[in-house]
């Protein structure tokens, strides 16, 4: 199947970096499903930092091999889901071992929902219900090396402003 990641740079060779902040799924190399979301953040990105161009980046990656890697699968949000995000978004030096991990992005737009939740203003069972209610897309993080070794790099589309 093909994923995506968006860039300001053109990412033949997917590299683990540490992030300059708190994400879903912890350290490594993001993609997603959606064409169309990775577009959107290119595009925020080239606001962000002043650019006139970016890069869709187009992946091939066989999800049959899925069971080759320590994975961790959310099909939807639920209360495994939201503790895991919670963990890697709030506890200092919390980390995993899985290689790959596929779920729903907790994006910008619904992550107030994590903020109430987090504060004790909405249980755990509301925020599911809440983020429910939301189109949310996909995501893939690859955690290590070895995960990156199932991505293959096709084409890097360039989007320009």
């Amino acid at each position: 199947m093909k994923i995506y990641h968006g860039s300001l740079e053109v990412v033949e060779r997917p590299m683990i970096l540490p992030p300059k902040r708190k994400l879903d799924y912890g350290a490594g190399f993001y993609t997603t499903t959606s064409e169309k979301q990775s577009r959107e953040w290119v595009e925020r990105r080239m606001l962000e930092k002043h650019s006139v161009y970016g890069y869709v980046n187009v992946y091939e990656f066989d999800d049959r091999k899925l069971s080759e890697f320590n994975n961790l699968i959310f099909s939807e949000p639920s209360k495994e889901w939201a503790e895991f995000v919670m963990a890697n978004r709030t506890k200092k030096d919390f980390t995993h071992n899985y290689d790959i991990v596929y779920g729903p992005v907790a994006n910008d737009r619904v992550y107030l929902q994590f903020g109430l939740y987090e504060s004790g203003a909405i249980s755990v069972e509301t925020l599911i219900r809440e983020l429910k209610t939301y189109k949310l897309v996909d995501q893939y993080l690859f955690h290590t090396e070895k995960a990156l070794t199932a991505l293959h790099f096709i084409e890097a589309t360039k989007i320009e402003k």
